[in-house]
């Protein structure tokens, strides 16, 4: 071999190796920052996943669906390590449909659903209540569990319904999922009020003064302005992506994004490929992308994760399973980001969120009761659903 194509075969040796030392930098402060931040997932469907499964429907202990082993879920314990999960919030979804027949019943099956899997690992996921819970359970090296429910058609226009939820360790609710009701719009449905109706305002502020997290994923921008202009604590979108990245119905204007600093809210960037770009492939760049977007819009205090793990059925290239939040991290530390930033993303801004919307609850029990309110003597109408 010549003199000069052994210098080069040296050259390209060596900057190999400097790439490689500098990717394993990068995947080390992620991996630094998911050890000291809890990463706080707004949005996974695992409960959904168990009751629907082919195999053993609603049955959380069939041996398929034992998260110790290997699963057919983008969830598992093997995972949920490796992607250094510290929070979930496990969304107790039903469908739209489900007023028809009554959705309190399925609602509470969804409920316990999810009770059964934090109960059944009790070495590795404990139930959180509050911003101190996660942390206490975060250091305990547990993951720390909390319920959502996707979709304010399961609260059947009841005010009641929705203190029960509460009580049972339910902590956001989405005000919609994708059909509008008697008193909001939803993004995916044609809108019939405008927003919300009175009866809807009292739902966020009831939702405020319990503590209970507002989520405006699925709704109209208009029932996101009408949230914003009511609410008395942060709102989050427990999975959402940007409408300046990408222009779909899903995804949040800059309007609304301007508007967090003023609310504290947290926008919980979603996984879900056609939120994320109009390309076949989604990938973790264009997950970051969205992130960026949301940074440089509302402040880099007012983003966080929402994947929507076990409820798509395809996922960015990269980030093909719950073990994947590293690499995303990795690739924003490859963009510049600092470990202050990462953390920010990861958890604190919704652990911030969440500790004044429960400060917010503690002033405003102060102040007011639990709201009697109805929806006919608020909106001085019959209910349709």
């Amino acid at each position: 071999m010549s003199r000069v194509a052994t210098t080069l075969l040296i050259t390209l040796v060596l900057g190999a190796g400097t790439l490689q030392a500098q990717e394993d930098a990068h995947m080390a402060k992620a991996m630094r920052v998911l050890a000291a931040t809890p990463l706080i997932d707004g949005h996974n469907d695992l409960p959904w996943a168990i009751r629907e499964s082919a195999v053993a429907p609603h049955d959380v202990e069939a041996p398929e669906h034992d998260l110790r082993g290997d699963t057919p879920f983008h969830t598992n314990i093997a995972r949920l390590r490796a992607g250094m999960v510290g929070g979930q919030f496990w969304s107790v979804y039903i469908p739209y449909e489900s007023v028809e027949s009554g959705s309190a019943k399925m609602q509470l099956e969804e409920i316990d659903i999810a009770l059964q899997v934090i109960a059944r690992y009790p070495d590795v996921f404990e139930q959180a209540f509050d911003a101190s819970d996660v942390e206490k359970i975060f250091a305990r090296g547990k993951i720390a569990s909390m319920l959502g429910i996707e979709g304010g058609h399961a609260i059947e226009n009841s005010l009641g319904a929705l203190r029960a939820y509460y009580a049972m360790g339910v902590r956001y609710m989405t005000l919609t999922h994708n059909g509008t009701l008697d008193w909001a719009d939803a993004a995916s449905d044609p809108g019939h009020h405008g927003g919300l109706t009175e009866f809807g305002k009292e739902v966020v502020r009831e939702m405020n003064r319990m503590g209970m997290l507002v989520d405006l994923s699925h709704t109209s921008p208009e029932t996101m302005h009408d949230a914003l202009d009511v609410a008395e604590a942060p709102v989050i979108w427990s999975h959402a992506d940007a409408k300046g990245v990408r222009d779909h119905q899903r995804n949040v204007p800059d309007d609304v994004l301007t508007r967090l600093p003023a609310n504290g809210g947290v926008v919980m960037i979603t996984f879900v490929p056609s939120f994320l770009t109009e390309n076949e492939e989604a990938t973790i760049g264009d997950v970051a992308d969205h992130i960026e977007h949301v940074r440089d819009v509302a402040g880099i205090d007012h983003v966080g994760i929402g994947s929507d793990y076990d409820g798509i059925d395809s996922t960015p290239v990269g980030m093909e399973d719950v073990s994947a939040y590293p690499r995303l991290f990795a690739e924003l530390s490859r963009r510049g980001w600092t470990e202050e930033e990462m953390a920010k993303l990861a958890g604190e801004n919704v652990l911030r969120a969440m500790r004044d919307a429960e400060t917010a609850a503690r002033k405003l029990q102060r102040e007011r009761g639990p709201s009697m309110a109805t929806i006919e003597n608020l909106d001085g109408r019959g209910v349709s659903q």
